[in-house]
């Protein structure tokens, strides 16, 4: 008893000697300035990056099931399979009409003889497996000539045990006008993740097919032959502020063969000229020999896709170079002409009144209205002094007849080095409206340049972040993941981004989709298979980014300071005057919480509630699965506010990233 009051009573001393001991020291303040926006916010600021990697166009957004439909892959039945009881030698055959039709020369000849269910059929196998919904409508189509009898189509949907849980059946036409469309619709009658498609002939004759096609009901806004609705309500939840397509390094193609050439890519589907992609063989850990580009999804797609998502498109043309890491092949300057006419011409096919040439293309094929095409790409991870003398070709025929075009040009594969440092001058000197950066780093590299544009100049140039995406591991690495680790540390780098928004006017991760059972790179956003659908860790920092964009820059530091690594948080601040609000994200990537007291400067009022929307995971290796989508996945909650000071306290948790939106009143 005696040792307790001796202790109760040297405690109450020591309090009373220094007051302060026991309490916590006050919590650092952030102080914004509201009052005086420092940098506009471009409405382009977050965008996404699409390439056809990963299966991500065929057997990914372009809701086609049946692979090699039209039998122009190298081996003409890749994909599917010759069976039946009853049939011989010579009832399916492959026919080429090169010299008739050179995009899409192949088609087979049914020879059917008194068949029945189970003598003669073709299965395609789709692109690993076919997603099948129970009680859906399915639209098959074909193209097909009658040369002699009248054989019938059936039309089955199979399940993983070759049961039918669908069918339909279709009768060729006999006419005179040859080749023919026709198509049957039936609906499913239960679900599938690796279904199949058979054909079976029934009776006797000769028939020609070509273009075999199967579509779900289901695809995005019901466009018959369009896209996988789920996968494009991804991005539309993103509200990106424009779309980069088709790429990346299909654009370039292994060599300038197999580049991306976009008037290819317009008018009937059968009229689009298949090509390989280059994805097919560049990665020989990841091979994928039914990789090829049917353009069933072409530039008009491309932009309809961003009129419905309201995203600026941002196409990028090959520059007369193939990729400089497989042929380096170029055109010969005096042969580059037919490159640059390319160039103008999308802008008038994107542009053009309907009165023009390109501009009457785009109306024929059920668009006239033009898209408003803003920004163009010239060449893609292109380097070089053989480079800039094609840019410069591009830029001056471009500029003399479209002034307000603003030219995306490549700065090369890496964000540093003696290839990097050449480009970054050449382009400033040539005045180039937008320098695109690549930068596939480890998270300690984003973490570590969080203030990479802090020194870059606030005039000239301006900065496309047009690829890049933290690696788990390392880059072109089987064993990358989408962890909460490399999604923090794009968090904490993009309020860097954002805070440089004078310099910085887009972004884009990269890549978006991958199938899961076919992809080629890692890691991705938006992870797919059959029939599901996921956004990853970094998908949500993403998101969180571009639905909270804000109009202008706010200046926020601690203790005169931006606030990028110091205490191991990193924050930006950005006023929205649509809606009166002042936006401040805070990536904390250390493992404890820390408080910080937020002082908005510059207000007369505020609400008395905030928004604070969190994202945050304990564990830095966390993913997010098929069967645990929303594993790592924001949360929303009320924050209050003090009205009197003006401020409020945020207890920013361990490895987390907040966004807090609060509202200013007048």
């Amino acid at each position: 008893m005696l040792q307790k009051k001796i202790f109760s009573i040297a405690a109450s001393l020591l309090v009373t000697i220094n007051p302060f001991l026991g309490q916590a020291q006050p919590a650092p303040i952030l102080r914004v300035n509201v009052a005086q926006p420092i940098a506009d916010i471009q409405p382009t600021m977050w965008g996404v990056f699409f390439e056809d990697i990963n299966f991500g166009a065929d057997g990914g957004i372009y809701a086609e099931m049946v692979k090699n439909r039209s039998f122009e892959f190298f081996k003409p039945l890749m994909g599917w399979k010759v069976e039946g009881s009853k049939r011989t030698e010579g009832d399916i055959l492959v026919q080429n009409r090169q010299d008739k039709q050179t995009s899409n020369p192949r088609y087979v000849r049914i020879t059917a003889n008194n068949a029945s269910q189970g003598g003669l059929s073709l299965t395609n196998e789709g692109f690993r497996g076919m997603g099948i919904k129970s009680g859906l409508r399915y639209d098959f189509s074909v193209l097909c000539r009658v040369q002699s009898g009248n054989a019938k189509l059936h039309v089955d949907l199979l399940n993983a045990k070759d049961e039918v849980i669908g069918s339909g059946i279709l009768t060729p036409e006999q006419t005179d006008k040859g080749w023919h469309k026709q198509q049957v619709s039936f609906k499913s009658t239960a679900g599938e993740q690796k279904g199949k498609l058979r054909v079976w002939f029934e009776g006797t004759g000769v028939v020609d097919l070509d273009m075999i096609s199967l579509f779900p009901e289901d695809t995005w806004k019901g466009r018959p032959g369009g896209m996988r609705a789920d996968m494009i309500q991804m991005l539309a939840d993103m509200k990106p502020g424009f779309v980069r397509f088709p790429g990346g390094c299909i654009v370039e193609g292994y060599d300038l063969d197999q580049r991306y050439q976009w008037k290819k890519t317009l008018g009937p589907a059968e009229d689009r000229q298949l090509i390989i992609n280059r994805w097919n063989f560049e990665f020989g850990h990841r091979p994928a020999p039914d990789y090829f580009q049917t353009f069933g999804l072409g530039f008009l797609e491309y932009f309809q896709l961003c009129e419905d998502i309201g995203a600026e498109p941002l196409p990028i043309l090959n520059c007369g170079m193939a990729c400089q890491f497989n042929t380096a092949e170029l055109v010969p300057m005096d042969q580059l002409d037919p490159y640059v006419q390319d160039a103008v011409d999308l802008i008038e096919f994107a542009n053009g009144d309907v009165s023009t040439k390109w501009g009457k293309v785009r109306a024929d094929l059920g668009h006239p209205k033009p898209f408003n095409l803003k920004f163009l790409g010239v060449g893609n991870e292109n380097w070089g002094p053989q480079y800039i003398e094609r840019l410069a070709v591009f830029q001056k025929v471009i500029k003399d007849k479209y002034p307000a075009m603003r030219l995306v040009c490549s700065s090369g594969t890496d964000p540093n080095g003696e290839r990097f440092d050449f480009l970054n001058g050449k382009l400033r000197d040539m005045k180039a409206d937008l320098i695109d950066e690549h930068y596939y780093r480890r998270p300690e590299w984003f973490l570590q340049n969080a203030s990479r544009y802090d020194s870059y100049p606030r005039k000239g140039s301006k900065v496309f972040a047009g690829e890049w995406a933290a690696q788990s591991d390392k880059t072109v690495s089987v064993d990358n993941k989408n962890n909460w680790q490399c999604a923090l540390s794009e968090a904490a780098f993009m309020t860097g981004l954002e805070r440089n928004a004078a310099v910085v006017n887009m972004a884009s991760y990269a890549p978006l989709f991958a199938h899961a059972d076919g992809w080629q790179w890692t890691p991705d956003l938006i992870w797919v298979d059959n029939l599901r659908v996921y956004g990853t860790p970094n998908y949500y920092v993403q998101k969180l980014y571009s639905i909270n964009k804000g109009t202008n820059v706010l200046n926020l530091t601690q203790e005169n300071s931006p606030l990028a690594g110091q205490d191991s948080l990193y924050a930006s601040a950005a006023w929205d005057k649509a809606t009166n609000e002042v936006i401040l994200k805070v990536a904390n990537v250390s493992n404890k919480a820390q408080v910080r007291i937020i002082q908005l400067d510059g207000v007369k009022k505020l609400a008395a509630n905030g928004k604070l929307t969190l994202l945050k995971n304990n564990v830095l290796d966390a993913v997010n699965s098929f069967e645990n989508a929303t594993n790592v996945s924001p949360v929303e909650q009320q924050i209050a506010v003090d009205v009197k000071k003006k401020a409020l306290s945020l207890t920013l948790a361990p490895r987390s990233f907040s966004v807090v939106r609060v509202k200013v009143l007048p």
